[in-house]
This record gives structure tokens, sequence and C-alpha cells, in this order.
């Protein structure tokens, strides 16, 4: 009986392959993601790179809060939170049932652990300020913790969110820049330096299970390379993509789909405010006005971007378009440097890999040409740009883009890479850190970007274009960035 019930099976399946029917495919539970620079270590809070977060944030560690696709701060690892009526204390409490990638359990003594650690004197947090109005961190039951503040600080949950602010175990905390541990719905399976990390679903997740059992995060940074591995689909997704003149091949194909979003990433020529004579405001504001923004947006860019004119970013309820303050104007330009008593000036220019900075630093150099700047270029690798430029402060002019969320509290930091900190500006930070009125907040963060203009701090060149290729079938890819990261928590491949 048995054989002649597999014996119909067959010739049924014959049957429907003859008359044109195939079996459904399951869907794929795998995805490449191109990336176009490697991350120097795997620990979102020991380093400033943000590769780092965009293979880690959301997808291997977990914070007490979260950013949404939209930029909404959401519940994470704490369900909920109460705050007190003088804004300084804050009752988390946390989601039952979370455990480590290595079986550990999460609670209450790891959120003490995490925030005492990202504070301490002895912390390498590059995002150390996050945490300075902390005054202490007590458990109050194994899913309560209370974390009282020394004054009220109205970002306070938007600070959480930070990847810099992710939950990390005593037990592997210490490791967690080649073996990283969180709570997250994917866990390390390898890093293969030069080429790839590759992730897998962690089975004990205590979330919403994702739908990729795999997921590898491959780094290419040569474009050619980039657009070869695209097409042949040797990748499936490259969020932030290294060369915006292809992106018009890949929206003619239907394979793919192009991401044409808005990201955090103020892009400045950053200027060493310490250094003579870039100490003398005229001789930064002299470079601002010789600087062509939609010539360098277009030449660099293929035109994905948009112009801005102080530290902010332009789709931010806040923001002021302060643009025109700095408009190009080669003669004001060599009319500021001769008041500063400044010619034949030399300046070093250095610039790390992406391709904005490489290409605007060529544009950028030839415009200060034209006042009577030399600008000596030098191509640094991004270890060598964190080293040398972030740390060192060995520099005169640099590009880069900060792509932090809502990040112009950097400027009130006197050791920041830039080396601002004006008394004034830290006023201001001050009011807003403790202003909990939406309106007050909106003027003071206008006040903040009017003073950073006002003094020329650096060059404002664009807010960087959230401009990349998918496979038209993968969907969940955010198309907007409000944080440096590549969630892929919410990914699936439609069947």
């Amino acid at each position: 009986m048995r054989t002649s019930i597999a014996a119909a099976a067959v010739s049924i399946l014959a049957l429907g392959i003859a008359f044109g029917a195939t079996p459904a495919l399951a869907a794929r539970t795998d995805a490449t993601i191109g990336m176009q620079l490697e991350p120097p270590n795997l620990d979102p809070t020991g380093g400033a790179a943000a590769a780092i977060d965009e293979v880690l944030y959301a997808n291997v560690f977990e914070g007490l809060t979260r950013f949404g696709p939209d930029g909404a701060i959401l519940p994470a690892l704490a369900e909920s939170w109460e705050i007190s009526e003088d804004g300084l204390t804050y009752t988390f409490k946390l989601h039952t049932g979370v455990k480590f990638h290595d079986g550990s359990t999460f609670d209450a003594e790891d959120v003490k652990f995490s925030l005492d650690r990202a504070r301490a004197d002895e912390s390498t947090n590059a995002q150390k300020a996050l945490f300075t109005d902390i005054a202490s961190v007590e458990v109050v039951d194994p899913t309560t913790v209370k974390v009282t503040l020394s004054q009220p600080n109205g970002s306070f949950l938007f600070n959480m969110a930070w990847g810099d602010a992710v939950m990390v175990a005593p037990e592997s905390a210490a490791d967690n820049a080649t073996k990283p541990v969180g709570t997250g719905p994917f866990m390390l399976k390898e890093w293969v330096k030069g080429d790839h990390v590759e992730l897998d679903k962690f089975g004990g997740y205590w979330g919403t299970p994702v739908k990729l059992d795999k997921l590898t995060f491959k780094f290419i940074s040569d474009p050619t390379a980039a657009f070869a591995a695209m097409m042949a689909g040797d990748i499936d997704a490259y969020p932030g993509f290294p060369a915006p003149e292809n992106l018009s091949q890949f929206a003619a194909d239907s394979r793919f789909e192009v991401i044409n979003g808005s990201s955090e990433g103020e892009t400045i020529l950053a200027m060493n405010n310490k250094k003579p004579p870039l100490d003398n405001i005229k001789v930064r504001e002299a470079i601002a006005h010789a600087i062509d923004r939609q010539a360098i947006i277009d030449g660099a860019l293929f035109g994905y971007g948009t112009p801005i004119g102080t530290h902010f970013a332009p789709h931010n309820p806040a923001y002021i378009d302060l643009t025109a303050q700095s408009a190009y104007d080669p003669e004001k330009s060599r009319a500021l440097l001769a008041e500063a008593g400044v010619k034949d000036l030399t300046l070093s220019l250095k610039l790390p890999p992406p391709s904005y900075a490489r290409r605007g630093g060529e544009i950028i150099a030839a415009q200060l040409r034209e006042v009577g700047i030399t600008a000596e270029i030098t191509n640094v690798e991004w270890a060598q740009w964190l080293e040398d430029v972030f740390k060192g402060k060995n520099f005169d002019l640099t590009i880069v883009s900060h792509t932090e969320p809502m990040d112009i509290g950097i400027y009130a930091r006197d050791d920041y890479y830039f080396q601002y900190g004006d008394p004034d500006f830290k006023a201001i930070m001050a009011d807003l850190a403790e202003a909990t009125d939406p309106a007050k907040r909106t003027e003071l963060m206008q006040a903040a970007q009017k003073k950073i203009a006002d003094d020329y701090v650096n060059a404002y060149l664009f807010q960087l274009a959230r401009a990349g290729v998918v496979n038209a079938k993968l969907k969940g890819i955010w198309h907007n960035s409000p944080t440096q990261a590549n969630d892929m928590t919410g990914v699936y491949w439609e069947e």
C-alpha cells in the first residue's frame, strides 16, 4: 500500500511539472550588505567610527531606548520608564527573560555596570559626554533600575538611544572589540578582517524574532568593485553607495531600488580653531566664503546632498537656514584675508577615505587656490584619521561627515578635535539641557546654530544624503538614517 501511495505522489508531481506548475520556493533567509568602511573594532562603546554602529546597532547590541526609522525614541531593553517631577530621576522597568549571546542573564546589574563604566574617569567611550549628568545608578530589583541625574537633562532618553549607550555585561565587556556579546537578535559568527563580518540569528532572542538567519556585512571601498558586486548579485544592498554617478544605472534596472533618503550626516570642512592662523575668525570666515557648496555637491556627489550653513540637519524642525551667511564670495574672502594680514597661506588638508571627502577635497583645494590659499592634500586611512586628526588634533583642515544624531553639543567640548569650546556656546547648551518646554528647546537649538555660524567654527558644506541601492525584493531596509546604523531587525525577502 505504501509503495502505491508513493508512486501516485510522484506521478502527480510529474504531471504538475509537465503542465508548467513549479513547487513554491521558500523565501531567502540570508542577506549580504555592502559597506565602504570596515569598523576598526566591534565595540560601540569603545570607538568613534560610524562603521561600528553601522554593523552592530540594534543587530548585536541594544540600549535602554533606541531610534526608530523616523528618528523617534522607542523602548528597547527598557519596556517603560517613569520620570520624577523635578526631572532628576528616571526609573526604568526592564524586559524579563533577556539573555546575552553567551547565555548569561541581562538584568538591572548590567545596566548599572554599563552606565557606570561609560561615565567612569577611565572610560574610553567616544561619547562620554552623554553620561556626564548621571549622578548615580541604583539597582532597585533585577528588573528595575533608577538613574538619578545631577541636573535635569531633557535629552536623556535621546542620549540613551545612541550606540555608545548600549548595554554590555561585566563578563564580556573587555573583549567586545573583537568578540562582541550583546542582547540583540543577531550574534557574531566571524570577522574576517579586511573582508566581512558575518552574523547569525540568535535563537535565544527575547523580542520579536528576525526573519534573516544569516547576515553578512561585506566591505567594498572601491566604487568600481561595489558596482560590479551589486550588478552580479554578490551583495544584496549597499545603503550608502560610494559612487552616486552609478545610481541612474541602477534606477533603470528593475532588479534594483534606489534609496534617496536623508541622514544625520552634517559634512563639514573642519578647521583647527587653536592653530594659527585659524585661531583668527577672519581667516575662518574667509575660508567659508571661498567655498561653493553646490559645486561640491554636484562635482563630488552628483547632486545628492543639501547645502547647510550650520551643524544641524535640515529635516529637523528646529533647523534654520544660515547658508546665506557664508555664501560663496571669493572677493569677500580675499578682502578678509587682507584684513587679517594673511597672504600666501599654506594649510594641510587631511582627507579620510569616503568619496565625499576625497572628491570634495580636490574641489575645495581648487576653490581655496582661487583666493590665495594652498591646501596641501594628504589622503589618510580611517584609522590614521582617528589617531592623527580626531585624537591628535594634528591638522589644519579636514573633511568629515558627522553622522551622530543631533550632535551640535560636540561644540561645547574643550578637547574636541576642532577645539572650539566657546563659553557662551557652552552656556546655551547648559540651558538646553535643563529646558523641557518644546518651544524653549527650539529657541535654544536655534541660538546654538546661529552662534557657531557667527563664529565660523567650521565651513559647513552639506547634509550627506543616504543614497544607495537595494535588491528590489529585499524589504525593510531603512531609507532614511536617523542614526548611523544598518538596522536589519525588520528586513525580509519578498516571496
